[in-house]
């Protein structure tokens, strides 16, 4: 399965750290931010690497060249930071079936490959991992709401008013029905194409996604205090149990 992973952003509220450099290149415990995306891909069996980049491009094609681990990557530029629905069309053309996306610059211990089961069960358009945050949280994100079958009937783009606390976590599967859903979409108030705008036309055109709800954790790098939280959970994780 091929992954497209969006690489494009300046990450302007991280800095200074990404002041010599584009966001996911930002490290966690030594490690880039999206070199810990491209080793949770790998292991979940993704066999092309569609790399979306913008700022500083660069600096992500001098460090990765053509490979990772043997797996090979196409980069697509994106000019202008327009939305994740116009970032993600910029892959289309190296895009040949079902896929998946990943943001760059989210930090991901979990179910991963749970997505991609239920993807290749071929009953869904697309499937989301989504996990519940608290109710004064979720309008920070994209906003799901799901039937009693699990799954999604209504993506709402950061609302006033959440219709759940079930949000987006930045990782999907489509089948390529999304690059349309992408085309048709209009700019939203803030100028940009979003992607919870493409989901909603996939959903009112009959289209199965379903919502896999997430087992483990993440961290949305967007500020220096998500890195730092980040590096502790790893830290967690990579500690030695005590001695009973």
């Amino acid at each position: 399965m091929q992954a497209v992973v969006l690489a494009a952003g300046k990450g302007t509220r991280l800095r200074p750290l990404t002041e010599d450099k584009p966001k996911v290149l930002v490290e966690v415990n030594d490690k880039p931010l999206i070199e810990d995306v491209f080793d949770n891909l790998l292991e979940i069996g993704v066999d092309e690497l569609i790399v979306v980049v913008g700022y500083m491009k660069e600096k992500i094609i001098e460090r990765y060249g053509d490979s990772y681990e043997g797996v090979p990557i196409t980069y697509t530029h994106q000019r202008e930071q327009l939305g994740l629905a116009h970032a993600i069309l910029q892959a289309e053309p190296h895009v040949e079936d079902d896929f998946v996306l990943m943001l760059g610059d989210n930090v991901f211990r979990g179910n991963l490959g749970d997505v991609i089961n239920r993807q290749q069960e071929e009953r869904a358009d697309a499937a989301f991992l989504v996990e519940e945050v608290p109710y004064e949280e979720a309008s920070r994100y994209g906003v799901c709401d799901t039937n009693e079958y699990g799954e999604i009937v209504e993506v709402v783009e950061k609302p006033d008013e959440p219709p759940s606390n079930l949000v987006m976590t930045g990782f999907y599967t489509f089948t390529p029905a999304i690059f349309h859903a992408c085309h048709l979409v209009q700019p939203s108030d803030r100028g940009e194409y979003e992607l919870p705008d493409a989901i909603d036309l996939l959903i009112q055109s009959g289209r199965t996604i379903d919502a896999i709800r997430m087992d483990g954790w993440r961290v949305d790098v967007g500020y220096p205090e998500d890195r730092d939280r980040a590096a502790q959970r790893l830290q967690e994780m990579d500690a030695p149990m005590p001695a009973e």
